[in-house]
């Protein structure tokens, strides 16, 4: 029984839930009439609507976008452990057109992981903003890092010796025998 009990419990800190701010001014370009940054992560679950507004200052709106997990996994906690050991450890949250929110985007992500982070950077159409992370986040990541991280010998493949004449041109032999020169 306890250990399904640890099992569970060890499956349950696996996230960590998350509010999103975002703020809303206008553009100073004419292709686009907002621009959307998302300007704060604030810790645990946060009772409010998606998308809600905060507060507003002329044209600029700060809204809650909404709350989303941080999920985070056994293996990969080599990229958390780089995050953490970072001088500014971050948080990295990825909205996505097609939203129903006023603003036309949708939450889809906060995460601890770098090469996560990363891969949304790459497709370029997700709005990425890395933050710094809170100290409830840090903390629980940190015990998380420190419960399930395996150091392994980063390895090199060894390269086969080079065969310097595997390049090099050959004779064909000639299936009626040798009739160019020999």
């Amino acid at each position: 029984m306890t250990m399904s009990m640890d099992r569970g419990a060890r499956r349950s800190r696996q996230r960590f839930p998350v509010g999103v701010v975002v703020e809303r001014r206008p553009a100073r370009s004419r292709w686009l009439d907002h621009v959307l940054t998302v300007t704060a992560v604030l810790p645990g679950a946060v009772g409010r609507p998606s998308w809600s507004e905060l507060a507003r200052l002329g044209d600029t709106v700060q809204m809650f976008a909404g709350t989303v997990d941080i999920h985070v996994h056994p293996g990969d906690t080599r990229n958390y452990k780089d995050n953490l050991e970072a001088p500014q450890p971050k948080v990295y949250v990825v909205l996505r057109r097609g939203g129903g929110g006023p603003s036309g985007w949708r939450l889809l992500l906060a995460t601890v992981d770098p090469a996560e982070a990363q891969s949304h950077a790459e497709c370029g159409d997700d709005l990425l903003e890395a933050l710094p992370m809170p100290a409830p986040v840090r903390d629980w990541l940190a015990e998380f890092v420190a419960r399930n991280h395996v150091e392994r010998p980063r390895w090199k493949r060894r390269r086969d010796d080079a065969d310097p004449e595997a390049l090099a041109p050959r004779r064909r032999p000639h299936a009626d025998g040798d009739r160019h020169g020999g």
